[in-house]
């Protein structure tokens, strides 16, 4: 379900996925196929790793690249969650034939 909230979306983002729901910052937002998409492939992830599971690798993920890149915008668009995701968003297939946990194709150091 995507929901509309400029207060629930972070300063910086125009999105942010808290399954089972996909939160924009504006209502124009839902026909950025490519968005909408990036936001879809997020709640895959989720379900794959049982919500809590996914939060829990996110965070500490980001923390270990914030460490490593001493940079927040990098830290952020190199976490393996995000990174499958960006390279992604443009295949409107991509869901379809995804095979399980690929995000783990993504992890790099």
């Amino acid at each position: 379900m995507i929901l509309i909230s400029k207060y629930l979306v972070p300063k910086g983002y125009v999105g942010i996925t808290i399954f089972p729901f996909v939160f924009l910052k504006h209502r124009r937002l839902k026909t950025d196929i490519n968005l909408v998409n990036h936001e879809k492939i997020h709640l895959r992830q989720q379900l794959e790793l049982l919500i809590i599971v996914f939060y829990l690798w996110y965070s500490i993920e980001f923390l270990i690249r914030l460490l490593v890149y001493g940079n927040w915008k990098k830290a952020y668009k190199n976490i393996s969650f995000e990174r499958e995701a960006y390279v992604n968003e443009k295949d409107p297939n991509y869901l379809k034939l995804r095979p399980l946990w690929n995000f783990i194709n993504f992890i790099k150091i």
